[in-house]
């Protein structure tokens, strides 16, 4: 085998079906999609990625078990000391905005949670959403601060008052 066979039969550049450019062309008049039906005209999706030919499709053959905590569940960023050490100056306060601001974190993030992966010299004010042991302990041996920052608070749940009791 050499180089000159490994492309035959590719085509890289292959051009496109183009409809409705008369009789000649094998796909004019109805383009290729048949007289009538319900995939004839525009606006439907043929093939659906799920159609199953008319038999019940698999998504509701199948049964549904299970809860999934995904539109609860929060995104943190996450930053080892090792990484601060390098990003930043003695006395300097470390949180989400400075993190962006350094490049250490890309994105949008429900909070902070730093570990302890790495090691610490110099004293820095870290505000974060949560702090590894191993994290915490680095960072007040530098001479440093662990500022925990609260989360939101919990949403009341009972919002009903308490009936009052009937006098006779």
């Amino acid at each position: 085998m050499d180089l000159t066979t490994v492309s035959l039969g590719v085509h890289r550049r292959k051009r496109k079906k183009r409809v409705g450019r008369g009789i000649g062309s094998g796909h004019g008049k109805t383009c290729g999609r048949g007289h009538k039906g319900q995939y004839s005209s525009a606006g439907s999706e043929w093939p659906h990625p799920l159609f199953e030919g008319g038999q019940m499709p698999l998504y509701r053959r199948l049964p549904k078990r299970g809860f999934t905590r995904g539109p609860w569940k929060k995104h943190y960023a996450i930053v080892n000391v090792g990484q601060l050490n390098a990003y930043f100056q003695a006395g300097e306060t470390v949180n989400l905005q400075t993190l962006k601001a350094r490049g250490l974190i890309d994105g949008t993030f429900d909070g902070l949670r730093v570990l302890g992966d790495g090691e610490l010299d110099r004293r820095l004010t870290v505000q974060a959403h949560h702090f590894s042991a191993t994290a915490k302990a680095k960072i007040e041996k530098a001479g440093g601060v662990c500022e925990i920052i609260p989360g939101p608070k919990k949403p009341v749940r009972n919002k009903m008052k308490p009936r009052k009791a009937k006098s006779t």
